[in-house]
């Protein structure tokens, strides 16, 4: 039976992040950039809440690709950055190892959120896979190419290949997978309704209105309705 189709959960699965640096995203156009950024961070903070182990990579960063985004950083403080020459993160030994050590207690579900999609990611998860037993669940919603076509033909050649597509909203409700995981529940929906759009307003409707609970923040008072004379 495939390994693949076991669900991702908080014990099989690792994180790797490639190239989230602001030069790499300057040449993005098959996803709006801020709307990238919210979903990186979204699954950065999923990785968090779920204690994924994280692989934090970056290429050229002080003669081209600038820094990690510091809203990344921020949600692994204490993680080491894995610097490299080669566009392919499978060429770093220190990245390697990194996945090896993770893939040793069982985490051989590597979820992969990288720039850009047609070059690092996919060489990254074509060359992982040729040369172990990983399986790569690429985020394609937390990923971006030069183009539509490029992310596109991308993500098909690596389908093609074995590759798990996802999102990274998908990710994060595999990983918590039952409501009555409370330890999680609330970390959880705090996230989706700071990142995950009409989601997110969909559970403050639902607190607020269906259930009559508590706004989220204290705001000034409510003026009106005074219809003008």
């Amino acid at each position: 039976m495939s390994g693949k189709l076991e669900v991702l959960t908080p014990n099989n699965s690792q994180l790797i992040f490639i190239d989230q640096q602001p030069q790499m995203a300057f040449g993005v156009q098959s996803i709006d950039r801020q709307t990238l950024k919210n979903n990186v961070v979204g699954l950065a903070k999923a990785g968090r809440i779920f204690d994924i182990p994280t692989t934090i990579t970056t290429v050229e960063t002080g003669s081209f690709s600038g820094h990690t985004y510091p809203e990344l950083l921020a949600v692994f403080p204490e993680n080491d950055i894995l610097e490299r020459t080669s566009m392919n993160s499978w060429d770093d030994q220190n990245v390697r190892d990194a996945l090896a050590k993770n893939a040793a207690n069982g985490r051989k579900k590597i979820v992969v959120s990288g720039l850009w999609t047609e070059v690092c990611n996919t060489t990254f998860a074509l060359s992982a896979m040729h040369d172990t037993d990983y399986e790569i669940y690429m985020v394609a919603d937390a990923s971006g190419g030069t183009s539509i076509d490029a992310h596109k033909y991308a993500m098909d050649r690596m389908v093609q290949a074995g590759v798990v597509p996802v999102t990274w909203q998908q990710v994060l409700l595999e990983w918590q997978r039952d409501w009555a995981h409370k330890e999680t529940y609330d970390a959880v929906t705090s996230l989706v309704k700071e990142h995950s759009g009409a989601y997110g307003m969909g559970i403050d409707y639902a607190v607020t209105i269906v259930h009559k609970g508590e706004e989220r923040v204290h705001h000034g008072k409510r003026i009106g309705p005074n219809p003008a004379k």
